[in-house]
């Protein structure tokens, strides 16, 4: 019986929750055919399962959850979807790269999405609950790396068997701490994927935790309110003297900072202090030693860098930036930052050892951050006990993230490619640049053989902002792996429904160069990637 036979899929799909539901290691819990005309636009075969189920120290049932589409319309390829943030939901498989560039579903693939080993709403903690999983150990190392090592197998086999055929071509995608999951992938299970698709990564995440407490500390330290330490118009008189400064260093002024590693010689804060005959528009002194503070990275009291410097950049503007840094439009939160809640309650439960359980509220966890000591408490990260072996830098991080080799991904001639936004305010762009540029070292400057790395000018934590952020990743990593192809220059363009980057920008195209190279304009329309060449 052919599965290209509708009916014949539709009874397929729906007989698997019966073939698998008294299997060892996964139960299949639901499984149904959806038509081409339901809201994912293709008809397929929905699975939901569990795996690995167990239960805590604390007490909590744990289990890895995922869901699995299965499209009619199969290409032989399959993706496992890495998720963000704290995990905890099972996100819709999909395989989407970005937000408005549309699915890897749609395009045929198979793809598997997982809540990485806990649920996100099983405790009742408050704002607290999502980061909660924390205090039992074998749920952090799911989360950290276990839990796609897990899935991953059992998950391609689903696909073979409903197929009847073997997957062709196996990819991972993530962004955020996704992206951060796809990077362990690659050091741990080198052998399990052809391509690897790296957005903005959260490569040393417990590291760029201890920034959340710097940035509040210093924020707080201006007004007494993070809320308040910086009007929207603040920020916009910094975004467009970093324009001045540097918009033009690409050739061409257009609202883009193209080269940012030149911007950060030109551009100066101080230039915007308040000082006696300054025009009206400027910083208070306070304003202006924070946001050095900030840009310069989390040091301890005898100034050890924790983390990572930040560049300055025209999306400190942006309603994303804003929002993970100083105040965020939710009520339930008091409108505070997305760093003051979620980062708090992850550094607190998860990203040291031993955990702290903090209370839910927003207060608490705000003076969590306030409290956080980057003398005794920040080397907590790289501690473990007697029942927390692992440190979150062991089980959150690659193996190798500071001296990296990737030597076996790519003798399994795996393709890698990595992108960042240059006004990331979660995690710095300059981490994932180190990064990469210790990897081309210790691959004698050919480590574009096999890993590529983009910055993607002006974007925030994702595709808000003035930026031009219509890029078709997925494309650029198949052909790399199946076709040869390793990408150049690819394109990229004003997404159709940001209106504010295309009030700012217009409906423009522009080449997004592999690092360190930069677009730079030559001559002919200057709203055409055409103009522009990669040096």
């Amino acid at each position: 019986m052919l599965l290209s036979a509708p009916v014949a899929a539709e009874s397929q799909c729906e007989a698997l929750s019966e073939t698998y539901s008294t299997s060892a290691d996964m139960r299949i819990t639901a499984s149904e055919a959806l038509p081409s005309k339901s809201e994912w636009g293709i008809a397929h075969c929905h699975v939901q399962g569990v795996t690995h189920e167990h239960t805590g120290i604390d007490g909590q049932e744990y289990g890895i959850r995922f869901e699995l589409r299965l499209p009619e319309g199969w290409n032989h390829g399959f993706i496992h979807q890495f998720n963000g943030g704290t995990d905890g939901e099972v996100v819709p498989a999909t395989g989407e790269v970005l937000p408005g560039t549309g699915s890897a579903l749609a395009r045929g693939f198979a793809v598997v999405s997982s809540d990485a080993g806990h649920d996100s709403y099983a405790q009742d903690a408050g704002l607290a609950s999502g980061a909660r999983f924390g205090l039992d150990p074998q749920a952090r190392q799911d989360y950290g790396y276990a839990a796609v090592a897990k899935l991953h197998p059992l998950a391609v086999s689903l696909v073979e068997d409903f197929y009847a055929t073997e997957v062709r071509y196996t990819y991972g995608v993530g962004r955020s701490n996704g992206g951060r999951h796809a990077m362990v992938a690659a050091a741990r299970m080198p052998d399990a994927f052809d391509g690897l698709l790296v957005g903005y990564p959260g490569l040393n995440l417990p590291k760029a935790a201890l920034q959340h407490a710097w940035d509040i500390q210093a924020f707080t330290a201006i007004e007494g309110d993070v809320r308040r330490a910086f009007s929207r118009d603040d920020l916009a008189l910094v975004a467009n003297a970093v324009r001045q400064s540097c918009d033009h260093l690409d050739g061409v002024e257009d609202g883009i900072v193209a080269d940012i590693d030149a911007c950060q010689e030109h551009f100066d804060i101080e230039q915007l202090r308040c000082e006696a005959g300054h025009p009206q528009a400027c910083l208070s002194s306070a304003q202006v030693a924070a946001l050095k503070a900030v840009h310069g990275g989390p040091h301890n009291s005898q100034g050890v860098p924790l983390y990572s410097d930040w560049p300055w950049d025209t999306g400190i503007a942006s309603q994303n930036w804003r929002m993970w840094k100083l105040e965020s439009p939710i009520d339930a939160w008091d409108n505070r930052p997305i760093i003051g809640v979620m980062g708090a309650s992850a550094l607190a439960q998860v990203f040291t050892t031993p955990p702290t359980e903090v209370a839910g509220d927003p207060a608490s966890l705000e003076e969590y951050l306030l409290t956080f000591d980057l003398d005794s408490d920040a080397p907590l990260i790289h501690a473990s006990n007697d029942t927390f072996s692992e440190s979150a830098m062991a089980f959150m991080t690659p193996p190798g993230v500071d001296d990296p080799e990737m030597a076996e991904f790519k003798a399994a001639g795996g393709r890698m490619l990595v992108f960042h936004g240059t006004s990331d305010p979660v995690f710095s762009v300059n981490d994932t640049a180190r990064w990469y540029r210790q990897l081309d070292h210790n691959h004698d400057g050919r480590a574009d053989q096999f890993v590529r790395f983009y910055r993607v000018p002006g974007m925030p934590h994702g595709v808000d902002g003035v930026v031009t952020a219509d890029i078709d990743f997925l494309s650029a990593l198949t052909a790399w792996v199946e076709e040869g192809e390793r990408p150049d220059a690819i394109l990229a363009g004003v997404q159709p429904d940001n209106q504010e980057a295309l009030d700012a920008l217009g409906d423009i195209s522009r080449p997004l160069c592999p690092y360190p190279q930069v677009a730079r304009y030559r001559d002919g329309d200057k709203s055409s990637a055409d103009s522009f060449v990669c040096e």
